[in-house]
């Protein structure tokens, strides 16, 4: 046994934290190598995301650029953020590694799937979003525009406006995986759930009210997917929490009280 427990202790807490650095070294090269060979089509990114807005505006009009240094700062801003996004894997890789050592081996069965998962739901919503969100939002948009307003969107306020309805996309997909932790953790059941699925149908379209622009296209288009989602969900947990499934069908009933 030895002599200094406290001195061991934290030997060992330094150990994890020297850990925890590399991960996070690892994890931020990741970033900036992808982010490095992006940089010189940041130009051309920004075309493509600015894409779908062009393709509804009228003809002999164009995107301006209000603040001096956004040309620069918005293709730059939208570079780093795409590295960010492609090297998610390489990140939740290293998250996973740092974590894992200290997951029992049924949780490690879980988590595995529920990672992948997760990262290829961000990229389903977030595609969904640009190629059949964006085009329907922009020209509803163009369209409800008063007469002699000309449209010229700048080129910043375009960025931030589309990172959002990402993030809202990209987040709202990840609806099976919160359904699936929900009744893993033991939090709620799928019959639950299954009870529920009305207050979720309006949760849904509150939410999208909520994440999207003030319109009922976009907010319709968020809505529906994630009452998908949710089903998706559920079919899931039945798949694989067989137990969990099992455990809700034999838990005996509750006595009522006599009187």
């Amino acid at each position: 046994m030895s002599e200094h427990p406290e001195t061991d202790k934290e030997q060992t807490f330094l150990e994890h934290l020297v850990e925890l650095r590399g991960r996070l070294l690892k994890a931020c090269g990741a970033v900036a190598l992808v982010l490095l060979v992006l940089l010189p089509f940041s130009r051309r990114l920004y075309e493509t995301l600015a894409g779908p807005l062009l393709a509804q505006m009228p003809e002999g009009s164009s995107m301006i650029a209000i603040d001096v240094a956004s040309p620069f700062l918005a293709p730059f801003k939208l570079t780093l953020l795409l590295a960010l996004v492609i090297a998610i894997p390489v990140v939740m890789y290293q998250l996973w590694a740092f974590v894992a050592p200290a997951l029992f081996k049924h949780e490690k069965r879980l988590a595995r799937p529920l990672l992948v998962s997760s990262v290829l739901l961000f990229y389903l919503g977030c595609a969904f979003a640009f190629y059949v969100v964006f085009p329907l939002v922009f020209g509803f948009m163009n369209k409800v525009a008063p007469e002699g307003v000309a449209v010229m969107t700048d080129i910043n306020r375009y960025l931030d406006f589309v990172i959002a309805l990402f993030l809202a996309f990209g987040l709202a997909f990840e609806v099976p995986i919160a359904t699936i932790i929900l009744v893993a953790t033991g939090i709620t059941s799928t019959a639950q759930l299954a009870s529920a699925r009305a207050y979720v149908v309006v949760g849904a379209f509150a939410i999208g009210m909520l994440l999207t622009p003030p319109d009922v296209i976009s907010q319709t288009l968020l809505a529906i997917p994630m009452w998908i989602l949710f089903e998706v969900g559920i079919i899931m947990c039945r798949f694989l929490l067989p137990e969990k499934e099992a455990a809700e069908e034999t838990k005996p009933e509750e006595p009522q009280a006599s009187n």
